[in-house]
C-alpha cells in the first residue's frame, strides 16, 4: 500500500481523471451565471476541501516555519492558478468542453519548456516528440 501511495504515475492519472471530470462539471456549472462568479465558488470549495485534507492528514501546521521564498512562490503559483481557472471557466462558457479541455492541456507544453528554461531540467527528444503529438492532438481536436 505504501508503494502505491508514493507512485507519481498513479497520482498523475488520478489528477488527469479529476481534471476531466472538472471540465464536464464546470461546463454545466457555468451555464447561466457569470464565469468569474463560478470560478470564485469553485475556489471557495477548493479552499475548504484543501484545509479539510490538511486537518485530516494530521500534518503539523506551523506556518511560521515556512520560508519567505516558499511563501512568495506559493503565492505566485496561487495567482497563476487563479488566472488559469478564470480563463478556463470563461472558455468553457464560450466553447465546447470537448474542444476547450484539449487546448487547456497545452499547459503540458508550457510546463516542459519552462522546466527546461527556468529549472534547467533536461528534455529528451522523446519528450519533445510527445509534446509535438500533444500540440498536434490539441489542434486536431479543437478544429473538428
Amino acid at each position: 500500500m505504501g508503494a502505491l501511495m508514493n507512485n507519481w504515475l498513479l497520482w498523475s492519472l488520478l489528477s488527469a481523471l479529476f481534471a476531466g471530470v472538472t471540465a464536464i462539471l464546470a461546463k454545466v456549472g457555468v451555464a447561466g451565471i457569470n464565469s468569474n462568479l463560478a470560478t470564485a465558488i469553485r475556489t471557495f470549495v477548493v479552499l475548504l476541501f484543501a484545509w479539510l485534507i490538511v486537518a485530516i492528514s494530521k500534518t503539523p501546521i506551523s506556518l511560521s516555519t515556512i520560508s519567505l521564498r516558499t511563501w512568495i512562490f506559493l503565492i505566485l503559483s496561487g495567482m497563476a492558478t487563479a488566472l488559469s481557472w478564470i480563463c478556463y471557466f470563461h472558455s468553457l462558457q464560450l466553447g465546447l468542453a470537448s474542444k476547450v479541455a484539449p487546448v487547456d492541456k497545452l499547459s503540458v507544453i508550457f510546463a516542459i519548456v519552462m522546466a527546461a528554461v527556468f529549472l534547467h531540467e533536461p528534455v529528451s527528444w522523446q519528450q519533445w516528440a510527445g509534446g509535438g503529438l500533444i500540440v498536434a492532438g490539441a489542434v486536431l481536436l479543437s478544429l473538428f
